[in-house]
Order: C-alpha cells, then structure tokens, then sequence
C-alpha cells in the first residue's frame, strides 16, 4: 500500500489553474459568439482562415467587376439611345425625300423642305458626336479624337480608327464602332452605282440598276454616252469601256426608247427621260460613302430640283436607296448595343450568383453555428460554476479549521 502526500498550497495551485482555463475557454467561447465567427483570428482555425480570407478577396472583385460593368452598360444604354434618336431623325429624313419628288411641288416648296433636310443632317451628325458621362465620344470604336466626326462639303470626314473592341468574360466593350455605324454605307445598289452627267434642265434620269448576271460582272466601268439628232430628234447611245485594252465604243450606236433598259457586263439599268447630245451615265462598281455624304447629296438635288429636274429625279431615287443601307447599318448598330445590354444582365447575374457562392464558402469556414455556441456557453457557464463551488470547498479543507 503506497501513501501519497499531497501539499495544500499545491492542490489551490492546481485548482486555481482550473479556474483559470475554464475562464479562458468561457470568454474565448464568448467573444466568438458575440462577433458571430468561429475564427476571430487565424490562430484559431489557419486552414479556415486562409479559405475565409480568399473568399473576400473573390467577393471585392466580383464587386469590383460589377461596378465597371454598372459603368460599362451605362455607356452602351446612352449609345443605344443615340442610335434609336437617330434612326428616328433618318426616317423623318426618308419621309422628307418621298415628298421632295411629289410633282405637285415647286421650288418654293422644295426650298422649305431643304431647311428640315438641312436640320436633320446636322442632328444625326451631332448623334454621331455624342458623349458618355466621362466626356469620351461613344461612337470611337478603337479610338479617334474629341470629334469623330466632322461636318465637310459635302458629307463628313472621319477621326475614327474603324473596329469594335470586344467585350470580356466580366464586361462590355467601353465604346460603339462609329465607322461601321455612320462612315460605312454602299454607293448605288451595292453592287454598281449609276452617276449621271448632264446638261443643266435635261430630263434625262437612271434608276438604281439591276444585276443581270453576276458571273459577268468583271468591275470594269462604263459610259452610256446620249446624241440626239438635231433634225429628226432621234435619240442613241453607244457604251464605252474602262476595261484595259478595250476598242471602244463597245456598244455602237443603237437607237433609245425612253424606259427601256440598257444592258452591259451582266448589269442593266433603266434610262428615262428625253437625254440630251452630251448626257451621259457612267456605271462604275460599288463604293463605300459615309451617311452624311448622302445626305448632303440629296439636299443639293433638292435645291436644284427647279433648274435640272432629271437630276432630282435621279439624287431621289438613288439617295433613297443609299439611305436605307446607311440607316440599315444604324440598326444593325443598335441591335448590336441591345444585344450587350442583354449580355450585361447575365453577366450581372452570374457575378451575384459567383458572389453568393463565395459567400457562402466563406460563411461555412468562420462563421459560428450560434446555436451550438449558445449551448456550449451556457454548458461553459455551469462548469465554471461548479468549478467555483467545489473550489470555495477545497478552501475549507484546512487543519487550523479543525484546530480553531
């Protein structure tokens, strides 16, 4: 049998110690449970810690990320707006156009639609110039000065580097393509146009023109040249080649019945009219012009509409044409803006659903279970109290109690 002696002072150390531990755990449990995290410091869990903290750091980016995106759409919202103003300015244009060829119109009248023609023109120029909120042009695609666009006679000259930035996994691209938009339009039908050189008051005026046989259209241009004999009054025309080595006229003389069409190199085009010795009409390959070239060239015909009626004739059925394929790439603009403005709404989803989900990793790493916690205090709180108590009678254990 072994006899063990243990000291008073060591067994209140050791007590005390107990205390002192339990104490600790208490307020180490306490402190968790009122900041709401089951790791105040790294120390505490550094694993949790470390998921926890790359966790923020994914949040303030998508953050980050949904702010330039917020900015972003702004822009291509104002440029989407500018293009739907301006397409709306091109129809009141259109209309304009059809009225300018009523027959029952004279120059006078003419004239007062020259003004609105004139009107127009210079608010889609002021559409192309516009600017977002931080005074950049929305139209400079991959870049060009303060003004993209300047005003010139006729039409307008362009300060833009032509292309559309593209956007990214988080964004938008930061600008519109301004020269796809305003400085990209087909002269004619796309294809050919068709110019007319004419005295002054002939009557003598060209539609559009067909394609007959793609297969023989070779991009050489030609020239419809028009005499009429002074006697008789019969008109003919013989056709002239640009094409290298060719014996002209390639078309001899040939009689010319208004209305009928000519054809040449897999094109045809309709001449009416009473042409004139010296008219001519030159069928060349398709161009590319810039909106407001078309523009300014159907307000000329319209000012001259009293003095050389073919040329009206011919500016308003050509400068229609051209005008739908400049407003054509208008829309298609704005359709491309709307589709990012689209974009941007997935876009924005997917980054609060990426910032949920962070959330939520970050939660599950340092976030307390409360009602765990609330247990385990309150458990910490009644060994505590029993620790003191068994430590006031571990007091009491003392032989000068027993002598006194």
């Amino acid at each position: 049998m072994s006899i063990a002696r243990i000291g008073t002072a060591n067994m209140y150390d050791s007590t005390i110690n107990n205390l002192n531990s339990r104490q600790s755990g208490l307020v180490d449990l306490m402190e968790k449970t009122t900041s709401g995290k089951r790791v105040v410091r790294a120390s505490d869990d550094p694993v949790a810690a470390a998921q926890a903290e790359r966790a923020r750091t994914r949040i303030a980016r998508s953050e980050n990320d949904q702010r330039a995106l917020s900015a972003q759409r702004d822009v291509i919202a104002q440029g989407e707006g500018k293009l739907g103003t301006a397409h709306d300015a091109l129809k009141d244009f259109r209309d304009l156009i059809l009225q300018a060829g009523n027959g029952s119109y004279d120059q006078k009248a003419r004239d007062a639609l020259v003004q609105q023609l004139e009107s127009l023109r210079d608010q889609v120029l002021s559409y192309a110039n516009a600017k977002d909120s931080n005074g950049l042009p929305i139209f400079r695609g991959l870049g060009s000065k303060e003004n993209p666009v300047l005003s010139a006679t006729p039409g307008a000259s362009s300060q833009l580097q032509p292309g559309q930035t593209s956007g990214t996994d988080t964004g938008l691209p930061i600008a519109l393509d301004g020269f796809s938009t305003w400085m990209n339009v087909p002269t004619g039908n796309g294809v050919f146009e068709v110019s007319r050189q004419s005295a002054a008051g002939s009557s003598a005026y060209a539609d559009l023109g067909t394609v007959q046989n793609p297969s023989q259209i070779t991009g050489d241009s030609y020239k419809i040249n028009f005499t009429k004999d002074a006697t008789t009054g019969a008109v003919t025309y013989t056709i002239d080649s640009t094409a290298p080595g060719a014996t002209n006229p390639v078309v001899p003389a040939t009689a010319f019945k208004s209305g009928d069409s000519i054809s040449i190199g897999g094109m045809s085009v309709k001449i009416s009219g009473d042409p004139a010795t010296g008219d001519s009409f030159t069928l060349a390959p398709s161009e590319r012009t810039d909106l407001f070239s078309v523009l300014d060239n159907v307000i000329a015909g319209v000012k001259n509409g009293g003095t050389d009626p073919g040329g009206l004739q011919q500016v308003l059925g050509r400068g229609l044409n051209e005008l739908d394929s400049g407003m054509s790439r208008v829309q298609a603009m704005r359709s491309f803006a709307g589709d990012q403005l689209k974009r941007a709404d997935r876009l924005e989803d997917d980054m609060k659903g990426q910032a949920l989900q962070q959330e939520d990793a970050r939660s599950r790493a340092e976030d307390i279970d409360m009602i765990k916690a609330l247990s385990d205090v309150e458990m910490q709180k009644v060994g505590m109290q029993a620790a003191l108590q068994s430590y006031a009678s571990i007091q009491k254990l003392s032989l000068f109690n027993f002598i006194n």
